[in-house]
């Protein structure tokens, strides 16, 4: 696979997608739960985010699942199991989110940037 070369503009149009799969409210801290590569049901993902809806936390997974970073597992059994986990592509976005956390962490007048120095 080749890298492509890009323009300030081409390259500013291609963040953008990136960042209009993961906006909303809830998808980065319902991916933090996923990475790992665990399978989580929906039960657990709820009972580990508290404030999310029912309604919300299916909105979300639906729309990363088409996205293509998460992948959903259906169990055939009663009752229904479910399962969520993160495709690889969906993991290979772990080591990016992990540099945007230390990035914000060393932003200036911040307590953890002052204990560095």
């Amino acid at each position: 696979m080749s890298k492509l070369a890009y323009t300030a503009m081409t390259a500013a149009n291609g963040v953008e997608q990136a960042f209009g799969m993961l906006e909303g409210r809830w998808k980065l801290v319902i991916l933090f739960h996923l990475f790992g590569g665990g399978l989580k049901r929906f039960s657990e993902l709820e009972r580990a985010i508290p404030g999310i809806s029912q309604k919300m936390l299916i909105q979300q997974l639906r729309q990363m699942e088409s996205d293509g970073i998460v992948r959903r597992i259906v169990h055939q059994q009663v009752p229904p199991k479910v399962e969520y986990g993160v495709t690889d592509w969906g993991q290979a976005l772990c080591p990016a989110l992990d540099a945007i956390l230390t990035w914000a962490e060393q932003r200036p007048g911040t307590k953890t940037a002052e204990a560095r120095v």
